[in-house]
């Protein structure tokens, strides 16, 4: 005898707790995709030991958890600090250790957990 299933993305079972009937609903409480986001700051440049303003902008269907700003050090990365709230920014000082350039990505995490990163963007920092 085959075996046959049908799955139809997440099923949700109910019963009443009055009157004992029972509710079945299709909803759309499953997320398998990670948020978008995007960096920018409207510096051009920025001299050493100076702040500059960066902006995240950061979407998903399913909300929005935090946005964590992250600078390029060699070949790492190094948190400099989260946004819980919209909208996304993060005040990051320039380095002053001689580096000729800062370059900052943002990492969006929605409420499911998934996580995606901003394409780094880099501005020349002058002494």
């Amino acid at each position: 005898m085959p075996v046959t299933r049908l799955i139809l993305g997440t099923l949700v079972l109910s019963l009443a707790a009055c009157g004992g009937g029972i509710s079945i609903g299709f909803g759309s409480g499953f997320d398998n995709f990670a948020p978008a986001v995007s960096l920018a700051t409207a510096a051009s440049s920025v001299q050493a030991g100076q702040p500059v303003r960066y902006v995240a902008a950061a979407s998903d269907e399913n909300g929005i958890e935090s946005v964590a700003f992250y600078r390029i050090d060699g070949d790492g990365s190094a948190l400099l600090g989260s946004d819980g709230e919209f909208p996304y920014e993060w005040t990051a000082v320039a380095p002053a250790d001689g580096r000729t350039s800062l370059s900052v990505f943002a990492r969006a995490t929605d409420n499911h957990g998934h996580q995606a990163d901003s394409a780094i963007v880099t501005i020349p920092v002058t002494p």
